[in-house]
């Protein structure tokens, strides 16, 4: 089994109320971390830790509390991004949830080693349940004396506040989170400057995950040094995955960084293996924005060594045979299941979703569900598939926001990998309509490169 950090009492009855999660333990890494540590050494656990960031980008939390700006006189400010709007990903509302005062301990941490005195929890605005959940539990947290005015006695004040989103995607992006919770339209800014120097009101601010932030909990309750001998590498601790398509045991599960992709689809401590008696035929393994790989490059790295569940592990061989750990949003498609239709789906979201700031985002994604859409419907020529390719490059690294590399990553990838399929759409259209492709080659081993004398 592996160890839990964030999920260890996830099923112990009553656990999202004050006095269940205080009697596991809870709000420890509040008195220790007040008490006991100043806001530097707090940030230097952090640090030790190795902890990177849960929602996707994985840039090391500790590093970018640091390169906080901290002018005299000036407000400083934590927002929790509780925006997940990433189509695969659940793991913050289950986090939220079940155990929201793991998050509001986090967050008080967090806050005391930034010098916040003010923060922000910005929650996607279709999380309504979830929205009044951490309200409750901010009152609850407040009356115990661990929010508000002079926390335990310290001299430290704190003020956390829930603030629902409009339900945008684009919102997710830091920038344009600070432009929502602003109350303006949620436009990525360009960038510098940072938020770390003009964030929120143009005050310096860290924006962190929902899965961050309750990661410090553990980190300061345990040690940084001892949070990073968990996991492998530098994929140090542990991570929600959020686990759906077709599985026999879909659901968000803790994992130890460093387990293998084949343990997690296939054992019966996490998702079963594939539901129905089917075969594997392609994962989704960070979410929709990251690029798609056949079930045999998911199982196994191109030299034959297991793929791991780990930053680097899962990117090893760059996009040509890799892909990216990302939120978490582990999806899993079986046998049945049509690339080219799951393509198209990820690129009407994308359209959807689009603040349409950019031009290359704003036209491209357009274009990449249109060509999509004709292809999945029998009306698909060959030279769609390179200009689907084209269109993804012009789209790719032009943009002011992620966005729309995310858009432009998985049409790449699928094409790259399934081409095939692709031209089969266009080859037999009235085919294509009614049935699916099937497995192919997808499934198949993986030719071990055999190593030739000099």
């Amino acid at each position: 089994m592996g160890r839990k950090l964030l999920l260890e009492h996830i099923n112990v009855p009553g656990i999202n109320t004050l006095e269940v999660y205080r009697k596991m333990g809870g709000y420890r890494a509040v008195e220790k971390a007040i008490k006991t540590m100043s806001t530097d050494e707090v940030v230097e656990e952090v640090k030790k830790s190795g902890l990177r960031g849960r929602g996707g980008a994985g840039f090391p939390t500790g590093m970018k509390w640091s390169f906080l700006a901290k002018p005299e006189g000036v407000a400083r400010y934590l927002v929790c991004n509780a925006d997940e709007s990433e189509p695969g990903t659940f793991k913050d509302r289950y986090l939220m949830t079940h155990i929201p005062h793991a998050l509001i301990e986090g967050m008080i941490v967090s806050s005391y080693a930034l010098g916040a005195k003010v923060s922000y929890i910005y929650v996607r605005g279709e999380m309504m349940p979830q929205i009044r959940i951490l309200e409750k539990a901010i009152a609850e947290a407040k009356a115990a004396g661990f929010l508000g005015k002079n926390i335990l006695g310290s001299g430290y004040d704190l003020e956390l506040y829930v603030q629902p989103g409009g339900g945008a995607y684009i919102c997710g992006e830091e920038t344009a989170l600070l432009e929502s919770l602003e109350g303006k339209r949620g436009n990525p800014r360009i960038k510098p400057p940072f938020p770390a120097i003009a964030g929120l009101y143009g005050c310096p601010t860290v924006v962190n995950n929902v899965e961050s932030i309750a990661a410090v909990v553990p980190i300061i309750n345990d040690g940084g040094d001892e949070y990073a001998k968990i996991g492998i590498g530098r994929s140090t601790g542990t991570k929600l995955i959020s686990a759906s398509g077709n599985l026999n045991k879909p659901g968000v599960y803790e994992i130890e960084l460093g387990l293998s992709v084949e343990d997690f689809i296939y054992s019966d401590e996490y998702c079963g293996g594939i539901a129905n008696g089917k075969r594997l035929k392609a994962v989704v393994a960070g979410g929709s924005s990251v690029p798609i790989l056949p079930a045999n490059l998911i199982l196994n790295l191109v030299n034959g060594d297991k793929r791991l569940m780990s930053y680097e592990s899962l990117s090893e061989g760059g996009f040509v045979s890799g892909t990216m750990l990302g939120s978490g949003g582990f999806v899993a498609l079986d046998e049945d299941q049509c690339i080219v239709r799951n393509t198209w789906n990820f690129s009407r979201f994308y359209h959807h979703e689009s603040c349409g700031q950019c031009s290359p985002c704003r036209e491209g994604t357009g274009w990449m569900e249109k060509v999509l859409h004709r292809l999945e419907y029998g009306h698909g020529k060959m030279s769609d598939m390179d200009l689907l390719v084209n269109v993804s490059k012009q789209i790719e690294g032009n943009t002011i926001c992620p966005l729309g590399d995310a858009a432009a990553w998985p049409v790449a990838s699928a094409i790259r990998h399934f081409r095939d399929e692709f031209e089969w759409h266009v080859s037999n259209p009235q085919l294509a309509v009614k049935q699916n492709y099937g497995l192919a080659h997808y499934a198949d081993p993986l030719p071990i490169p055999v190593a030739t004398e000099a």
